[in-house]
C-alpha cells in the first residue's frame, strides 16, 4: 500500500522555494527536493511534469495572493492612490519574495522568455482595478507599467506616485 503524505504538493512548493533561497535556482533539483520530502523523484514529478514548473507553481501561487489583496483593497478603495499604493507594496513584497530567482542568472535565463510571454497579462490584471480612475485602459495600463518597471528598480513609492498621479 503506497504510503499517503499530508500536504505533499505544498511541503515540495516549500522545500524548492527554501532550496533556491538557500542555493540559487542551478542547485535546486527535483532529486533534491524529492530527497528532503522523503518521496521518490517520480511522486514529485505527478505534481510538478519539470523544475521550471515546480518553481513556475510557487511564483503563481504568491502572485495569486498578491492579486487578491490587490483586488480587496480596489473594491474598499476611495482614491486611486490608495489601490496604487497597495500595488506597488504587494509588488515590492512579491520583488522580496522571488528575490533569490531575480538575481540568479541562471534563473533569468531560463525564465526570461516565461517573463516577457506573461508580461502583458500582469500589465493587465494590474491595470484593472484602476480602470475606475483612468479615462482610458491605455492609461491604466500605462500605471501598471510604471508600476512594474520602477518597483522592481527600487523606485520609492513618493518618487514614483508623483509622476503617478497627474494620470489621474
Amino acid at each position: 500500500m503506497p504510503k499517503i503524505i499530508e500536504n505533499l504538493e505544498s511541503r515540495i512548493l516549500a522545500e524548492a522555494r527554501k532550496q533556491i533561497e538557500a542555493s540559487g535556482y542551478g542547485a535546486m533539483t527535483i532529486r533534491s527536493v524529492a530527497k528532503e520530502c522523503g518521496v521518490g523523484i517520480g511522486t514529485v514529478y505527478n505534481y510538478f511534469p519539470s523544475k521550471d514548473a515546480l518553481v513556475a507553481s510557487y511564483m503563481l501561487q504568491d502572485w495569486k495572493s498578491c492579486l487578491e489583496v490587490i483586488t480587496r483593497v480596489s473594491r474598499e478603495a476611495d482614491s486611486p492612490e490608495c489601490i496604487v499604493r497597495c500595488m506597488f507594496d504587494q509588488l515590492k513584497l512579491y520583488t522580496v519574495r522571488h528575490q533569490a530567482l531575480f538575481l540568479d542568472d541562471t534563473a533569468a535565463a531560463v525564465f526570461a522568455e516565461s517573463f516577457s510571454r506573461y508580461h502583458t497579462m500582469l500589465r493587465r490584471q494590474l491595470a484593472e482595478p484602476l480602470l475606475k480612475y483612468c479615462g482610458s485602459e491605455f492609461a491604466g495600463e500605462f500605471v501598471a507599467e510604471a508600476l512594474l518597471t520602477w518597483t522592481m528598480a527600487g523606485i520609492e513609492f513618493d518618487e514614483l506616485y508623483g509622476m503617478i498621479r497627474k494620470l489621474f
